[in-house]
């Protein structure tokens, strides 16, 4: 990143990323040296000790005319959490063994590292063959490295003094560059700061592994856990100025909006509304740890963070993060014990946004439920699981979709969805039992009832004879009336036959039966038409007062209009206000009125 720009244009793919592992002084950063003619080692503390503390970057050219950028980490073992922050995002490794040391414990931890982390894709380098006969090494390399995810890589012996063996090197490093899975450049993107530093006049610059997806110059990008923004001033990779890349690649940004005090390795740059960030995940454990310890530290990405575990199945466990991280489901991770400093197991994240295990039996059920999950994105089994989703979530815990909404951005698994269809209508009759004055239940009681997040769900749900209206869901088939409720509004119909404007009434409201609840169930159904409170006439008494008023010289007085109407003033003036809410009629300043030529052109 401190290197003067080469070019500025799109780095095509034909760049790859490998990491170093081995243990300390068996020749790692000497054998990176020898490769690409570069020091790897960028403090002056490890050139002088001879031993690499902190990860190193250098790169080169193959013969096919690809690049390898090299993540030199260190091998002693007190340095394996920095190890760990440089192998974690890499897909590949070169595992190198001294032929004069062989075998060596840190040699054994970065295998099982690399194994828990499910690297398939390496070479194992035996250094030194000018030092010692390299033939019981590579043996014993080659059984320790079977039955691990390494087994089957190309061995190569050479002497980074000499020079011998490099020219092999270089070609099976282009054979397993060349066998390396096609990066995925539509993934969102996650960056795991490896390191942060300024640069005077440029500001803030983080590097980091892009293990998929792609950058652009001008990206915005969120620190993933806080929700904060920052902007890509400027893109790097190999020492050169790019305007975009993609993975997977060496990458250094040059960050506007941020300090470069705010961000550390371990953090991480997330595409903006594409993670979730999560403080608890659970795990599938493999590994030595038959009983975990109160206190472990979880190695992912370049992250390290205490986590509590507790244990589910015999080889399932609920971690409980010290911080949020942005994980997804199939990530790899590595456990490491603080107290001990050894390797304590693998994990694979089976789920991002699990459970509260609060009831009794919870955790139990819930082992029962992980052993059926093995950590590949599956968005049938997920949707199956969680029942109701928005797609946007579950796209946020790394699972693609391809499912068809319920309704919107709304996800409901299949047989959930018809159960509730079934439910619904339960509801619904039983509410139209309980409450026979009313049309159906409200929509948002019936999504507190049915256990769904949104009434839009409920809406979906609503399908013949079933219909939503007024915000309730009644049914098309349903009869309108009970029987009393319709002898009483049959009987008010007889008493407005001959005066259709002569409200009844309070006293003989209360004596045919008709409360307010009646009243609105009965307007509801088209049978009654309210005015005002305690106010009811027949649902046609407004074409037939236009009928009467159009009569009238216009325009006319409210006194004109009640003797014409063979009403009181108290029915009078609501219903001209309805009439000219209907635009039936017309007020004038005088507070006189007209019919409308609409009203008097309407059958």
């Amino acid at each position: 990143m401190c290197s003067p720009p080469r070019c500025c244009a799109s780095r095509n793919a034909d760049v790859f990323v490998v990491a170093t592992a081995g243990h300390v002084d068996h020749g790692k950063s000497t054998l990176v040296r020898a490769l690409t003619g570069m020091e790897p080692d960028r403090w002056a503390e490890e050139r002088r000790r001879g031993m690499t503390i902190d990860l190193g970057f250098a790169w080169t050219d193959l013969p096919s005319g690809a690049t390898v950028s090299f993540v030199d980490v260190p091998g002693h073992e007190r340095f394996v959490p920095t190890m760990l922050a440089g192998v974690g995002p890499v897909p590949a490794v070169m595992f190198v063994v001294a032929a004069d040391g062989g075998w060596m414990p840190q040699s054994a931890e970065h295998l099982a590292t690399l194994d828990g982390l499910g690297v398939r894709h390496g070479v194992l380098v035996v250094t030194r063959g000018d030092l010692a006969d390299p033939g019981p090494t590579v043996r014993r390399c080659v059984a320790e490295l079977d039955g691990t995810s390494l087994r089957g890589s190309e061995t190569v012996v050479v002497s980074a003094t000499t020079g011998a063996g490099l020219d092999v090197l270089r070609a099976a490093l282009d054979r397993l560059c060349a066998g390396l899975p096609p990066a995925d450049h539509t993934a969102p993107v996650r960056l795991w700061v490896d390191r942060c530093f300024t640069i005077r006049g440029s500001g803030t610059v983080v590097t980091g592994t892009l293990a998929a997806g792609r950058l652009r110059t001008g990206d915005v990008l969120e620190v993933a856990g806080t929700g904060r923004r920052v902007g890509v001033r400027r893109l790097h990779t190999l020492g050169a100025e790019v305007a975009e890349i993609g993975a997977v690649a060496r990458v250094g940004l040059n960050l506007r909006g941020i300090g470069h005090d705010e961000l550390a390795r371990g953090d991480a740059l997330v595409a903006p509304d594409r993670f979730v960030g999560t403080d608890q995940v659970d795990v599938r454990l493999a590994g030595p740890a038959a009983t975990l310890p109160a206190m472990l530290m979880l190695h992912v990405g370049a992250a390290a963070v205490p986590v509590r575990p507790r244990q589910l199945g015999a080889d399932t466990a609920r971690l409980r993060l010290s911080r949020p991280l942005p994980l997804v489901v199939g990530d790899r991770a590595v456990l490491r014990d603080p107290g001990r400093r050894s390797f304590a197991g693998a994990v694979t994240v089976l789920d991002v946004a699990p459970p509260a295990l609060t009831g009794r039996g919870t955790a139990a059920a819930r082992a029962v439920e992980l052993a059926t999950m093995d950590g590949r994105p599956d968005a049938v089994a997920e949707l199956r699981r969680r029942r109701v989703i928005r797609r946007a979530d579950l796209e946020r815990m790394g699972v693609p979709v391809t499912a068809a909404a319920a309704t919107g951005d709304w996800l409901v698994d299949p047989v959930h969805h018809a159960w509730l269809r079934e439910r619904l209508a339960e509801e619904v009759a039983r509410y139209a039992a309980a409450h026979p004055l009313e049309t159906g239940p409200p929509l948002d009681s019936l999504r507190r009832i049915l256990q769904v997040p949104d009434v839009a769900l409920v809406d979906a749900l609503v399908e013949p004879p079933l219909r939503v209206s007024g915000g309730r869901v009644t049914r098309d088939d349903r009869a309108d009336l009970p029987p009393a409720l319709a002898r009483a509004v049959e009987r008010l119909r007889d008493d407005l036959t001959a005066r259709p404007f002569a409200a009844p009434s309070e006293e003989r409201l209360a004596e045919l039966g008709l409360g307010a609840p009646e009243i609105a169930a009965a307007e509801r159904a088209g049978l009654l038409l309210r005015v005002a409170d305690q106010l009811v006439l027949l649902p046609d008494a407004p074409s037939r007062a236009v009928t009467v008023l159009s009569r009238l010289d216009q325009p006319f007085t409210v006194s004109a209009a009640r003797t014409a109407l063979d009403t009181t003033r108290r029915l009078a003036i609501p219903l001209l206000d309805l009439l000219g809410r209907q635009g039936l009629i017309r007020r004038h300043p005088d507070d006189r009125r007209s019919v409308t030529a609409s009203a008097v052109d309407t059958p």
